[in-house]
């Protein structure tokens, strides 16, 4: 499926997971990530696991890639909605010197789409 023809809600929540993500502007952090939420990485082989609280604590604590200088690089490279309910993104973003790919599983609870787990890979620096 063209993530152009995704429901609004989504577009909303990949807006609004961008923006986090670019200006860290916590009052979205748990818009876009269920409380339950966990994120995985294995870069270098070691995988890392960061529980919600963990990863809300380091985001809030960290210099954002706007305040960086860092510039602003989104784009939605795969979309696919298995059914009503549940569905998988797959965004590419560049922050802190890297280009960032994610896969996000999202659901729709309680009348709305959010973030019930993410996978992260950096893929490579920024040109």
């Amino acid at each position: 499926m063209n993530f152009e023809q995704a429901d609004p809600a989504i577009k909303k929540l990949m807006a609004e997971y961008f923006d986090l993500m670019h200006f860290q502007d916590m009052s979205l952090f748990d818009k876009v990530f269920h409380k339950e939420c966990v994120l995985y990485g294995a870069a270098g082989g070691v995988l890392n696991i960061r529980p919600f609280a963990l990863y809300k604590e380091a985001v809030a604590n960290r210099q954002s890639p706007h305040d960086a200088g860092n510039a602003r690089n989104d784009q939605i490279l795969m979309f696919d909605q298995i059914s009503p309910n549940l569905a998988l993104v797959k965004p590419q973003l560049e922050m802190f010197g890297g280009v960032m790919q994610d896969y996000l599983n999202i659901v729709f609870l309680d009348g709305q789409w959010i973030i019930i787990s993410k996978l992260w890979e950096k893929v490579g620096d920024v040109a």
